[in-house]
């Protein structure tokens, strides 16, 4: 568990298209970039061994523009593993989300950021709670989007799973649009974040029914 004196100011950013790390939840990373297996070596070196997960945010007509969103989630390494090609297969846990101030410029071959905890101190709490979470309805949306993606899961799984776990979960593993995992991400509470997924399940619901009207 850490403190908010633990965290530092400066920390290493990953800009990751489509991929969410939140609080308290884990993400498997594969390392094999040059500049990331370089960056991954360094934060080993540190006490905190942080990874800040980052979206990208292209500029609007800008290709290829390098900026990135203010909102991330800094993960800490938990387990690694090495490949017989000097790959790394990382384990992220979610120990809090920050919001980048400014980039560092340096001779790393990686990108860093220093950047602020304040705003996110629930994170570094216990697990969250959502009081207004109807589950069995809930369940019954997912199993229609499953179902319409032909998707399979585990649903005894799934049903004893914690609400925190459980959301936040689908959160990162169902496949939406980069700009909807940033919604999820900066969700201020359970609550607010299993009403975004609950949003964009439906939406994309109504999408595909949509589609077949039209075939």
């Amino acid at each position: 568990m850490f403190n908010p004196a633990d965290l530092p100011d400066v920390i290493p950013v990953f800009p990751l298209p489509g991929a969410l790390l939140l609080p308290r939840s884990r993400l498997p990373l594969h390392l094999f970039e040059p500049r990331y297996l370089a960056m991954f070596e360094d934060v080993l070196k540190t006490p905190q061994r942080l990874i800040g997960m980052i979206q990208p945010n292209p500029a609007p007509g800008r290709e290829g523009c390098t900026g990135l969103h203010t909102i991330g989630c800094a993960g800490r390494v938990t387990q690694f593993s090495e490949t017989e090609d000097g790959r790394y297969m990382v384990t992220l846990s979610g120990v809090s989300r920050y919001r980048i101030s400014e980039e560092i410029e340096g001779f790393q071959p990686y990108r860093r950021a220093q950047v602020s905890w304040d705003g996110f101190d629930r994170d570094l709490g216990p697990m969250d709670v959502d009081a207004r979470f109807n589950r069995p309805a809930f369940m019954e949306l997912l199993a229609r989007y499953f179902q319409s993606r032909e998707l399979q899961t585990d649903w005894d799984t799934l049903k004893d799973a914690d609400d925190e776990l459980l959301i936040n979960s689908l959160s990162m593993l169902l496949g939406f649009e980069p700009e909807d995992k940033q919604a999820l991400l900066e969700a201020p509470s359970l609550s607010t974040r299993r009403e975004t997924l609950v949003t964009l399940i439906e939406f994309a619901l109504r999408r595909g029914d949509e589609k077949d009207i039209m075939q």
